[in-house]
Order: structure tokens, then C-alpha cells, then sequence
């Protein structure tokens, strides 16, 4: 098993120094924010324009009897519209304090609201996010912890989509922020940060969890997440890939659940490819979208008669953890308690 730092997902850059939950955004709070400041600026120069046009109805004390020049008309403006008021700059004419009084002013007013509405918005969403993140863990129970949201955890995520799971049921755990926002939106919860800390995963709910996917780059990482997930929640399925088949022993050692062993599986079916390109075909097809395996309990129908005899697509029997094909004598009849196994059209269902 090579060796160096545990990493959460597929050469990602430095981790970060911990962990926090990033939940999909619900309120574009910086587009509002932007838009604010975009209704502020129009707002100024507007003003601006006003005085500027009307520049012959102003008294400037520090140019006495000469019009405004544009830059006094902006700076009057800002002032203006900040109710700052230095008082340098005055209306004069009737027409000029008509225009103050009439329009300026309901400008001044929109111009407040804006900037206090944006100071709001900016300190209020820290507020939001913190009830939102509340929430959120207050309702996270049973769903599934993927670490990883590389090639692999991205496939298994759609994967967990075509099965049925809803955004709400999956986290996703990667060492990249950058990552997790690519996640939020696609609609997902995560957490970023290192996996092979107990912190980060209970940050992600391994606790409450029910199965946690392990789809990162290195094997070493893989034992270690594997270890401290089975650790903290020994009734956790735990589902890991590993690169090398010589990995594989020491990551069930470790509690994994299942190990996809990725060169191998990718090396056969390359072989089977080559000698038998039909058979090859039926392969990278099952792994695709196009057709899936499907697991479900035997009925009462189907208890009782030899496992040959089950529906058409039925490929295997689940008895006691052991998964045997429908061929093996030891499936015999199927028995109370069986699962079996099935190929479907249309991916994981």
C-alpha cells in the first residue's frame, strides 16, 4: 500500500485546515448584494446627472459665482445622498430646492433604503446559514456519507440518483472547498475536509448514517477513512474502492463492507472485451446507464422453487451474506429470508 498524506478525494490540492458544512444555496445572497450596489451606483449617478444639468442653481463657497463642474455635481451627490451634508454646496434658485425637495429626495430615501437593506442582507445570511446548517443536522438520519466527488464519487452519486436516493439523503465529503461548492450546485450537502478525521465525518453525520461510500484516489486513504467510519458507527454499511488487489484484504480487515477493486475490475473487463466483444459489450453496458443489477426479497411466489426457475434476468441468490449464482447447487430452492438478483434495464433502480 503506497503511502503519504490521506486525502478525501482524486489529487486534490492542500487540505484544509478543517471542516464545514456547505449546503446547497436557497438565497443568492451575494447576487443581491451585487444587485443592491449596482441600484446604489445607478441611483448616484443619476443624481449627479440631475445636478449637474442643473448646475446654474447651486452656490459653491469654495468657487463663488461659477457653475458646477461635473465632479462638484457628483461629489454634491454623494454627499447628498449619504446625508452627509457639508453644506459647501447649496441649492439657490426656486427651481434647484424644487428639484432638491421633489425629486432628490425620494432618491436620497430609495438610496438609504438600498444601502441599509444590503448591510442587512450581508449580516443576516451568516444568521440564515447558522439555522440552516441546524436544521439540516437535526434531520440528517439514515442517509449516505460519499467521500470523494471525484470521476468515481461523481459516477456514484449518479448512480445513488437512479436508485432512488434524494439529494437530501447523500453527503458528500471531499478535502477540496472548491469541490463541495461544484456539489452544492448539483444540489448536494458537504462537508469539506479530511476524511480520516473522525471530526470531519461526524461533521458529516457518520453516526446517523446508514452506508458510506468510500470513492477517493489512494488506497492508503481508503483504509484509513474505512477504519475510522467502522469506528465510530459499527452498524455502518461501508462500501470502499481500492486500486490494488492487494489492498483489498486489509480493507475488509479494516470494516469495509464490500471492496470494488477498480484495476482489477477495469483489467477484465478489457480481457473479456478483447476475447469476447459481445460479452464485453453486455459488461460496459451494466456498468453504464443502460442496464443495472436490482436486489430485492424472494415473494412468496418464489419461495420454494429451484433458483433456476426464478423470473428471467435472475442471476444470483443473497443467503446468510453469501451471494451465490442460480446455478450453484448450494442456491437449491429458494428459501424464506432470500434476496435475489437480477439484471434491469434503465441503470440502478
Amino acid at each position: 500500500m503506497t503511502g503519504g498524506p490521506a486525502a478525501s478525494g482524486e489529487a486534490r490540492g492542500p487540505e484544509p485546515a478543517g471542516s464545514a458544512v456547505r449546503l446547497p444555496a436557497r438565497h443568492p445572497a451575494l447576487s443581491a448584494v451585487v444587485t443592491r450596489v449596482a441600484i446604489g451606483s445607478a441611483l448616484l449617478l443619476a443624481t449627479a446627472l440631475i445636478v449637474w444639468l442643473g448646475r446654474d442653481g447651486y452656490h459653491d463657497t469654495a468657487r463663488p459665482g461659477q457653475p458646477l463642474r461635473l465632479v462638484d455635481a457628483l461629489y454634491y451627490a454623494t454627499v447628498s445622498l449619504s446625508a452627509t451634508g457639508y453644506g459647501d454646496i447649496v441649492p439657490v434658485t426656486t427651481t434647484a430646492r424644487y428639484v432638491n425637495t421633489f425629486l432628490l429626495t425620494p432618491i436620497r430615501v430609495a438610496f438609504l433604503i438600498v444601502l441599509v437593506s444590503t448591510t442587512i442582507e450581508v449580516f443576516a445570511e451568516r444568521t440564515r446559514a447558522g439555522w440552516r446548517t441546524f436544521w439540516w443536522r437535526s434531520k440528517l438520519t439514515g442517509h449516505t456519507v460519499l467521500v470523494g466527488y471525484g470521476t468515481k464519487g461523481r459516477s456514484a452519486l449518479a448512480a445513488l440518483r437512479r436508485a432512488g436516493l434524494a439529494p437530501a439523503s447523500v453527503v458528500i465529503v471531499d478535502t477540496s472547498p472548491d469541490v463541495i461548492a461544484e456539489a452544492n450546485q448539483a444540489g448536494q450537502a458537504g462537508v469539506a475536509g479530511d476524511a480520516t478525521r473522525g471530526s470531519v465525518l461526524e461533521t458529516a453525520g457518520i453516526r446517523q448514517a446508514a452506508c458510506l461510500v468510500v470513492a477517493v484516489g489512494r488506497d492508503d486513504s481508503a483504509v484509513l477513512i474505512t477504519l475510522t467510519g467502522r469506528q465510530l458507527n459499527p452498524a455502518l454499511t461501508i462500501v470502499a474502492e481500492v486500486k490494488e488487489a492487494e489492498n483489498e484484504p486489509l480493507l475488509r480487515q479494516s470494516g469495509a463492507d464490500q471492496v470494488v477493486v477498480s484495476a482489477s475490475a477495469a483489467g477484465r473487463m478489457l480481457a473479456m472485451s478483447a476475447i469476447e466483444p459481445a460479452a464485453g459489450a453486455v459488461l460496459t453496458r451494466l456498468a453504464g446507464r443502460n442496464l443495472g443489477l436490482i436486489e430485492w426479497p424472494a415473494g412468496p411466489a418464489e419461495i420454494g422453487r429451484p433458483a433456476l426457475d426464478s423470473r428471467a434476468g435472475t442471476i444470483a441468490v443473497v443467503r446468510g451474506g453469501s451471494v451465490m449464482a442460480v446455478d450453484d447447487p448450494r442456491a437449491g430452492q429458494i428459501e424464506p429470508g432470500d434476496r435475489l438478483v437480477r439484471v434491469s434495464a434503465g441503470g440502478v433502480s
